[in-house]
């Protein structure tokens, strides 16, 4: 019998539907022993958001700053894994909260050591550099990552903007105003995404797992625009000058803090909608002298080596 425990961390439940569609066949058969883990934090996030508690997040997120967690003694955590599924959100273009401080507790540790794990991602759409900083994680972990799989909103960028805030800020998944598409993750890819579950019970039941993520990259596990790994790099680069100037400024709830999130609020909406295009234009004039180096860098991405 094979053992198998899905982690993961969710408020709209996109997520865990995700996760059990892609261990889908992993539940049905009789080889293998199935379990869900949801990571608890001791003081939690509100869903749906408020904008306070909303741009209140981006410095930790960013920052990768831990907090409490519960339910660490559950039993479930302190058993070996013939694999471990790591399902996680994106938040300011880093791991969540909830993730990074499980990531960063001694029970990861224990949990990960010498085990193989495939990442799972479900967010709005850039996720690449979050990825960086989770498998930098799993290394210090001593994982084994041997797949991963990033679903996302297919959407234009700037639809997925205003779908994501409605969603965020009430808590429905809705067509907003009637006429904008439903925020995240497709039913239709969500769905979908029982299609990995067959390479990955074959990959558990056989201990083989050296060409799992090949074999998911045919099926669709990844797919990349290189744009937004640009976008992605130079956002980091901006949000990490604001977050620390931020958390350096004010703790949670001062005044002071309150007035530079305040700015950083307008920069953000700013960025979205006026650099971004800019950056879209240079990037779109500048390709035919960087294609190779998009190529690299997608090809680099859609694997599991950390460089």
């Amino acid at each position: 019998m094979k053992n198998v425990l899905v982690v993961y961390y969710t408020q709209s439940g996109q997520l865990l539907d995700i996760a059990k569609n892609i261990t889908n066949e992993l539940e049905l058969s009789k080889d293998v022993n199935l379990n869900f883990y949801e990571i608890k934090l001791k003081e939690d996030f509100p869903f749906p958001w408020n904008k306070t508690s909303f741009y209140d997040a981006f410095p930790e997120s960013f920052l990768q700053i831990p907090r409490e967690l519960e339910d660490l003694k559950n039993p479930l955590l302190q058993q070996k894994y013939d694999l471990v599924v790591f399902a996680y959100q994106v938040w300011y273009l880093s791991p969540s909260i909830p993730i990074n401080s499980f990531l960063k507790n001694k029970v990861a540790q224990q949990l990960f050591e010498n085990t193989p794990v495939i990442t799972v991602i479900g967010c709005r759409n850039m996720w690449v550099m979050a990825q960086e900083k989770v498998k930098k994680l799993l290394v210090d972990n001593k994982a084994n990552l041997v797949g991963h799989i990033s679903l996302f909103d297919r959407h234009p960028n700037h639809i997925s903007v205003i779908t994501i805030f409605d969603w965020a800020f009430t808590g429905i998944k809705r067509k907003f105003l009637g006429i904008f598409p439903k925020p995240g993750v497709s039913d239709e890819d969500i769905e979908n995404s029982k299609r990995f579950s067959s390479d990955i019970l074959e990959a558990v039941k056989s201990n083989k797992y050296e060409n799992l993520q090949e074999r998911l990259l045919k099926k669709g596990a990844v797919i990349i625009k290189p744009f937004l790994i640009v976008t992605d790099k130079r956002a980091n680069q901006i949000f990490s000058k604001w977050s620390s100037f931020i958390y350096k400024n004010g703790k949670r709830n001062e005044d002071s803090r309150r007035r530079w999130l305040t700015v950083f609020s307008y920069y953000l909406m700013f960025a979205i909608w006026v650099i971004a295009p800019i950056v879209f234009i240079v990037y779109l004039l500048t390709y035919p002298f960087t294609m190779g180096k998009r190529k690299r860098e997608k090809k680099y991405y859609s694997l599991t080596q950390l460089k």
